[in-house]
């Protein structure tokens, strides 16, 4: 099955006839770029979000992906987490938990999840320091150009204020640039207190997947796509500040997400 492809001034863009398709091209995709980083690396480093993103990626659990797919080989974090117990319905290592990781046979020590007995600020420093020891020996690539870990994959949704990670629009942490992971203790959706990856962070992936589903988001992904320079008001729509600094970014949208790309500029 094919999917229509074009390429846009903010990456590639893939629409989708209906929410099966886009599972079917979605895990596909992650299928193929965990194969390539295998083969190059002898590893697969994949952050998740939470919400409905991961209810995309059941497929992964079925056949041929659970037998095809090097699942010893993959490392997992989270690249924004709510500040609750693991067993809460908000966490969202649960949510990946009950969905995916339970179903596949990943290796346990290779979940990295941030720990729920400390505080919003104490969790996204142990957090961070954890990521810097396993770039150290090399687990995690670093981008030459910015110095951050560079994770193989990135798996973002987008809000339908263009909110990606728990990065929300003018808030103070998309002005992070000196750390990893930076925490939040005032988001302005329940649980109030997150980590999350900061922007650099984001940017510095060998691969980016940002996800939009439905008509609510069809006006953030107009906005996200728009050729037009918006860096004055970047801070106000943070989807816009993904753009990996020397990887892919690719957006994944069904049809409802898509009905007002109208005077987007496509790419030749």
């Amino acid at each position: 099955m094919s999917f229509p492809r074009v390429q846009t001034c903010r990456g590639e863009l893939r629409i989708h006839d209906d929410l099966d398709d886009l599972r079917t091209d979605l895990v596909e995709y992650i299928s193929e770029i965990s194969d390539a980083s295998v083969k190059d690396r002898g590893v697969f480093t994949v952050a998740l979000s939470g919400g409905s993103l991961i209810g995309l990626l059941g497929k992964l659990c079925d056949a041929p992906y659970s037998k095809t797919v090097d699942w010893a080989k993959w490392y997992i974090f989270w690249v924004d987490e709510r500040v609750v117990a693991k067993s809460h319905a908000d966490s969202n290592y649960k949510l990946a938990k009950d969905r995916l990781l339970t179903k596949v046979p990943v290796i346990p020590s290779h979940v990295h999840s941030i720990n729920d007995a400390l505080s919003a600020e104490e969790a996204a420093s142990e957090y961070e320091f954890g990521i810097r020891q396993l770039v150290k020996i090399r687990l995690i690539n670093v981008c030459d150009i910015t110095d951050c870990p560079k994770f193989d994959l990135i798996l973002l949704g987008m809000g339908p204020d263009g909110h990606v990670a728990s990065l929300f629009p003018n808030h103070s942490a998309l002005d992070v640039k000196d750390e990893w992971i930076t925490f939040i203790t005032d988001f302005p959706k329940p649980p109030p207190e997150r980590i999350t990856f900061t922007m650099p962070v984001i940017n510095s992936a060998s691969n980016v997947a940002v996800v939009a589903i439905g008509a609510s988001k069809a006006d953030a992904l107009r906005v996200a796509l728009n050729h037009e320079d918006v860096k004055s008001d970047s801070l106000a729509f943070p989807a816009r500040m993904v753009q990996p600094t020397e990887g892919n970014l690719v957006w994944f949208a069904d049809k409802q997400a898509a009905l007002k790309l109208d005077g987007v500029e496509f790419c030749v």
